[in-house]
């Protein structure tokens, strides 16, 4: 259900910012139209570029958030924050964020 849903937002971004579906590091996200990753799917979550700040913050918000480890190395990526399925209904603002973040990075 959860990767219906992160489908369903890459389509809406896609209409609203001209976004494009691709891969990072093997896992399906959504590019800005400069082709930078903003937003991934992982392990029936969702994954968010917000930046260092943000993420800190938004781990209190959602329980059971982590930095992403897309390797699983134990190598987080500071800037991501990896969004368990129960926001799901959080994931669309949190996309809209993340490409706002990238974009005018």
């Amino acid at each position: 259900m959860s990767e219906v849903h992160f489908q369903n937002i890459g389509r809406a971004l896609s209409d609203e910012f001209d976004t494009t579906a691709g891969q990072m590091f093997g896992k399906p996200c959504f590019k800005t139209p400069g082709n930078k990753a903003f937003a991934a799917f992982f392990k029936g979550e969702m994954v968010f570029k917000l930046g260092k700040v943000e993420v800190d913050q938004l781990k209190d918000k959602y329980a059971g958030s982590v930095n992403w480890d897309p390797s699983g190395k134990g190598r987080p990526m500071k800037d991501w924050i990896q969004v368990p399925e129960e926001f799901q209904e959080d994931w669309q603002d949190l996309a809209r964020n993340a490409f706002a973040f990238v974009a005018n990075a």
